[in-house]
């Protein structure tokens, strides 16, 4: 071949499993006895290495710019150089402390949010038993190029995306891709016409695990290209939504900046037409951004998001990134896997249907033997009932290659799922499974394989030979002529049978029919086969469900109560899909399941018809990783916070696109990897813990936004009245508090006590009030009103006060600021007790609830007051001691704020009610 020509030019796009052996290995040029190390070769320079790219973990000095790219940072920067040229050095060191602050520790959370492996590049490594120029071998998966002969066997690892050329009993685990429960049978057949991923069952895909069976393929697609290789390019190529939080303060950010640089024009246009010198009005200007600034506030929001995160570990959930705290309170909708969020991912017989119509149901859910057989009246089984039921049992025992044994308190299972499910059986039937089949020698056995769609196997005990056969409705019916009813041989009804598996297939179940027969021990020349399989006598139908966890019903009736509209995404079959949905009233009226069929035939995600199917169930069933992302695309472009849980390889997109991403913590290492949290117990119920802790997170935000906005709008309402009466009164005074003081009041009075409101405890009835519209602003009516009535209040006060002493007593501008800037840290120390809440009266939350409130006050009123005690401070702060006399006055005033902002509160509850 030319080297210039590309090789195997269509290869991506063939249809793999529409095309027989011959075609398969004739476009791969390959052949049965491997390819050449030279071919290898080749072929590594085109297609490069079977494996994924890793993941970059940024470095220390991008996380540290990334913090500084920060607009609040931005207007500190700004404040610091202009105190620097105005020769305000106290300023300046005031707001290089804060930034150095504020850039450490977000770099740090940073920092540990960014420590991750590459999951994706794990999966695909390892090794794989190769042929090569005829010799079998092995070689690192990594090596792998299309046209490699590959050996697979009960346990493997697939390391590439094959095409099957021969299968026995090949039976492949491919939850991680597909989201279906239970391992699919393989086989080596072309199919017929084309069909999704998830029933392409002459494929084998990297990642996925072999469960049992044998099997030989040639490689079809490595890296990139294979199927993981395409979810992984989904999950680089989408753009994570941005927390509702991180957009909230954005635009909180902004309009800060605004109103500080529309005051700083106007207050500054004003003094100078008043004939205050340029480097007056500069240093106004300064004051006038430290105290607009909330400072603290950055680093306030990193220690109440941290909080919560501590919290949510001790309730199952682990925070990886702390804007994902917030953003789980604010979901709208939360997007759910089925298979190991929901539900056990554990086959389990739950219902024995025989031929009399005798329906049993089986309690427990997992590979376990916890429960008991109850009949329709919810009553322990009769001696009827078991004795009917015996011979089902006998046969489910005999004809099973599984095991299921009790070490200490944990159950430990091997083998098929179905057959670990029906050692579960027995043991709530009365038997255990080793010493049943203890009792019997074993003649032969049938093991199951795709093709024949049963199992069967022969046992003798003294003069009788048992036969036990187990499969497919369809398959078993075919060996019976008879079946067996109370107590008696009657002849088959194949069609209230079949009306039998319809009516469990409907529910959800999956079905396996069982039958058997007795018959005299007869010494074969050859062994007992399948020869033997005839006459045999129906002994009924077995029902299996992966169960839902016990406390998900509960959970999701708690999202619906608190608004949240919870919609499951499955790769799995849409009955199975449908009836867990109906046991779990995700809707509150009849709807249909949504396939992945469905979405593929209405369009792109930008067309009409496929929003419109998107919007109309709360089921989608048998979809791809690719259309999972896209429903959760349309949901947020439809305004909606969506929440996204998975466990698998393929709800990594998904989980990377939406607002808050929650990895189950025994999914796949890809899951947990691109989530922004994990939920360690795999409990559904605990995401929904997840969202009550965001909401109290995020009431707590709000609580430390109003003790430090609400100061802020205090001391800027200082300014502006006290600059106002200036000019109407003809007085030429200096400003009430100078930079340095101000910076003080925020830094050490609010930054004690905003930490202390990030332990508050959260308030009754989060969870019955609806998500916050995902237009609210932090700055909502509420917010702006108990604003402005505090920070008036603290002004007109403080104003008062500073008229009081410089007009009436003729008080010195320095000692006079002084009093006010000990009038102002009162008043803040009392406003965090309004602070508690927003709309209950603070007598009314007890303090035991957060003693650290009380704490905070009295630690930073005791340090405000050795302040006036230190020579250091005294001349950095302008500040002397005060009068116990004095001391108590401004105690008494500050009071008055507590009274304005509870009537505020009495009021408002009053006019609502």
């Amino acid at each position: 071949m030319n080297k210039t020509e590309p090789l195997f030019p269509s290869l991506t796009k063939t249809p793999w499993h529409l095309k027989n052996i011959d075609n398969v290995l004739s476009t791969l040029q390959s052949r049965e006895d491997g390819l050449s190390s030279e071919e290898v070769k080749e072929r590594q320079e085109h297609f490069g290495l079977n494996t994924l790219p890793s993941r970059n973990i940024p470095t220390i000095g991008s996380i540290i710019l990334h913090q500084i790219l920060n607009p609040l940072i931005f207007i500190l920067i700004a404040a610091l150089a202009a105190s620097v040229i105005i020769g305000e050095m106290a300023d300046g060191i005031f707001i290089l402390v804060v930034i150095v602050l504020n850039t450490a520790i977000g770099a740090y959370q940073e920092y540990n949010a960014e420590q991750s492996a590459a999951s994706l590049q794990k999966m695909v490594k390892g090794f794989a038993k190769v042929f090569r120029a005829g010799r079998r071998g092995t070689a690192a998966a990594e090596d792998l190029v299309p046209g490699d002969m590959v050996l697979l066997e009960t346990g493997d690892k697939i390391p590439a995306d094959i095409r099957l050329l021969e299968a026995r009993n090949l039976e492949v685990d491919e939850s991680m891709l597909t989201g279906e429960s239970v391992a699919i049978e393989k086989h080596a057949e072309a199919l017929t016409s084309d069909v999704i991923t998830a029933e392409r069952r002459n494929m084998a895909f990297a990642g996925s695990t072999v469960m049992a069976g044998r099997a030989k393929g040639v490689v079809v697609a490595t890296g990139m290209q294979t199927q993981i290789g395409i979810i992984a390019k989904s999950v680089a190529g989408s753009e994570s939504a941005k927390p509702p939080l991180v957009q909230r303060m954005e635009k909180f950010t902004r309009q800060i900046g605004l109103i500080i640089i529309v005051l700083s024009v106007l207050i500054g246009f004003v003094l100078r037409q008043q004939g205050m010198d340029i480097m007056g009005i500069f240093f106004f200007v300064i004051a006038l951004t430290v105290s607009a600034i909330p400072e603290g506030l950055p680093v306030s929001l990193t220690v109440v998001l941290s909080i919560a995160s501590k919290r949510m570990s001790k309730r199952n959930v682990i925070v990886r990134q702390l804007n994902a705290v917030e953003s789980l309170g604010s979901c709208t909708v939360i997007a759910s896997d089925k298979t190991g969020t929901l539900t056990v991912n554990q086959q389990t017989a739950k219902r024995i249907l025989l031929p009399n119509d005798l329906l049993i149901q089986v309690t427990g859910e997992g590979y376990n033997g916890n429960g008991i057989l109850i009949n329709t009246q919810n009553e322990a089984l009769n001696d009827g009932e078991l004795e009917a039921i015996r011979p089902l049992i006998r046969t489910a025992l005999l004809a099973n290659e599984g095991q299921l044994f009790q070490e200490g308190n944990e159950w430990v299972h091997r083998g098929d799922a179905m057959d670990v499910a029906l050692l579960g059986l027995g043991i709530k039937a009365g038997k255990d499974p080793q010493n049943f089949r203890d009792d019997y020698q074993p003649e032969n056995e049938i093991p199951y394989e795709s093709e024949l769609k049963y199992s069967a196997a022969f046992f003798s005990k003294g003069d009788t030979v048992f036969i036990a056969a187990k499969g497919a409705v369809e398959t078993i019916l075919e060996f019976c002529h008879h079946m067996y009813a109370d107590g008696q041989e009657l002849p088959i009804d194949r069609s209230k049978i079949e009306a039998q598996t319809k009516e469990l297939a409907s529910q959800g179940y999956r079905v396996l029919a069982f039958a058997g027969a007795r018959c005299p021990h007869v010494k074969k020349d050859g062994q007992y086969n399948m020869n033997d399989l005839c006459n045999l006598n129906f002994y009924g139908l077995v029902g299996f469900i992966d169960p839902l966890r016990p406390e998900a019903v509960e959970a999701v009736k708690t999202c619906k109560e608190a608004g949240i509209k919870v919609i499951m995404i499955t790769g799995d079959h849409p009955t199975t899909s449908k009836a867990i949905a109906a046991d779990l009233h995700l809707s509150d009226v009849e709807e249909d399941v949504v396939t992945g069929q469905m979405l593929e035939e209405a369009g792109t995600p930008e067309d009409k018809a496929f929003e419109d199917l998107v919007l109309s169930t709360h089921v989608f069933a048998r979809v791809s990783p690719t259309q999972k992302l896209e429903i959760v695309d349309v949901l947020i472009r439809r305004g909606e916070f969506v929440a996204v849980t998975g466990d698998g390889v393929n709800d990594t997109p998904a989980l990377r696109r939406a607002n808050i991403g929650v990895a189950m913590g025994s999914g796949t290492d890809a899951a947990r990897e691109v989530g922004s949290m994990i939920v360690v117990d795999d409990n559904f119920a605990s995401i929904v813990s997840g969202v009550e802790e965001g909401r109290f997170a995020y009431a707590n935000v709000r609580k430390v936004i109003y003790l430090l906005i609400s100061s802020g709008v205090a001391e800027v309402m200082l300014f502006v009245i006290t600059i106002l009466a200036g000019i109407f009164l003809g007085i030429e005074w200096g400003l009430p508090l100078l930079a340095p003081q101000i910076l003080w009041l925020n830094l050490v009075t609010n930054g004690i006590q905003d930490k202390a409101l990030a332990f508050e405890a959260g308030e009754k009835g989060v969870m019955q009030m609806p998500p916050r519209k995902t237009t609210e602003k932090i700055f909502n009516k509420l917010m702006i009103q108990h604003l402005l009535f505090s920070g008036l209040t603290m002004a007109v006060m403080c104003f008062g006060v500073w008229f009081y002493l410089t007009q009436i007593l003729l008080m010195e501008e320095r000692s006079a600021r002084n009093i006010v800037l000990l009038l102002m840290v009162l008043l803040q120390n009392i406003h965090v007790f309004n602070c508690r809440s927003e709309t209950t009266s603070a007598f009314r939350i007890p303090l035991h609830k957060n003693y650290l409130v009380l704490g905070a006050v009295i630690m930073a009123q005791g340090i405000h007051i050795a302040s006036m005690h230190i020579p250091f401070m005294q001349n950095l702060l302008q500040a002397e001691p005060v009068s116990a006399q004095v001391w108590a006055m401004c105690l008494a005033l500050s009071l008055m704020l507590l009274i304005v902002v509870e009537s505020f509160k009495f009021a408002r509850r009053r006019f609502k009610a």
